[in-house]
C-alpha cells in the first residue's frame, strides 16, 4: 500500500498518530488511483482530496502539492538511509566510502521496490511527466548533499566526501536505467553497476 514507509503500524502507536498515518495513506492511495485513471496532469488536489474523503486543508497538512504525493515514500526511505549511513563505521578513503554507499544504495533499492506495483506506478509517472523527473533530479541532488555532509562529519576529506556520493548516485542511475522500471531487477542492476566500477578500478 502506498505510504507504507511513514509510521509503523503498531498497537503502541498513539491514536492521533495512527489517524494521521491513515489519512496520509488514504491521500496517497487515492492520488495513485486517479493518476492511473486520468493521467497526472488531469488530476487536481481537489480531485485527490475528494477521492480520499478528506478536505483540501488535510491534504496540504501532509503534502505541499500533488507532485509531492508521487514521492511520498521516497522521502521517508531516503531519510532512513541517510541515518543508517551515518551509523556505519567511519571511513576516509574513496574506495571504502564507495563500498559503504554500495551497501546503502542496494538496501535503498530493496526498500523502494518492496511494493512492486507501487514502484511500477511511480516509475511510469516519472517516464510520462518531465516535471516529475525534474523534481526527482532535485531530490537526488539533495541526497548527494546529505551524504556529502555525513561523510564530512565522519572525517572524510572534501574530495572523498564529494566524489563518493556522486559515484554512488551515478551507479544508482545506471542500474535504474538498466532495470527499466522492473522492481525485480533494480537492486541487482544497481549492485552490478557498482561491481563493474570495481572491475574498472582493478583493471586500472
Amino acid at each position: 500500500m502506498p505510504g507504507r514507509y511513514a509510521l509503523g503500524m503498531s498497537e503502541r502507536v498513539p491514536l492521533r498518530e495512527l489517524k494521521q498515518q491513515r489519512a496520509r495513506e488514504q491521500i496517497v492511495e487515492a492520488a495513485f488511483e486517479l493518476f492511473a485513471e486520468r493521467g497526472f496532469a488531469a488530476v487536481t488536489v481537489t480531485d485527490i482530496a475528494e477521492r480520499a474523503e478528506v478536505g483540501r486543508t488535510t491534504f496540504f497538512r501532509y503534502f505541499g502539492d500533488k507532485q509531492e504525493v508521487v514521492f511520498s515514500d521516497e522521502q521517508a526511505i531516503v531519510e532512513g538511509v541517510t541515518e543508517r549511513h551515518r551509523a556505519l563505521p567511519a571511513v576516509t578513503d574513496l574506495a571504502g566510502a564507495v563500498a559503504q554507499l554500495r551497501e546503502v544504495a542496494v538496501g535503498l533499492c530493496r526498500e523502494l521496490t518492496a511494493d512492486g506495483e507501487h514502484y511500477r506506478a511511480h516509475e511510469r509517472l516519472l517516464r510520462e511527466n518531465p516535471e516529475l523527473r525534474d523534481r526527482a533530479a532535485r531530490k537526488f541532488a539533495r541526497l548527494g548533499e546529505m551524504l556529502r555532509a555525513a561523510l564530512v562529519e565522519r572525517g572524510a576529506s572534501a574530495e572523498v566526501a564529494v566524489l563518493a556520493p556522486q559515484i554512488a548516485l551515478a551507479c544508482y542511475a545506471a542500474g535504474n536505467a538498466l532495470a527499466d522500471g522492473d522492481p525485480d531487477l533494480l537492486a541487482g542492476a544497481v549492485d552490478a553497476a557498482f561491481g563493474r566500477l570495481s572491475e574498472l578500478g582493478a583493471e586500472g
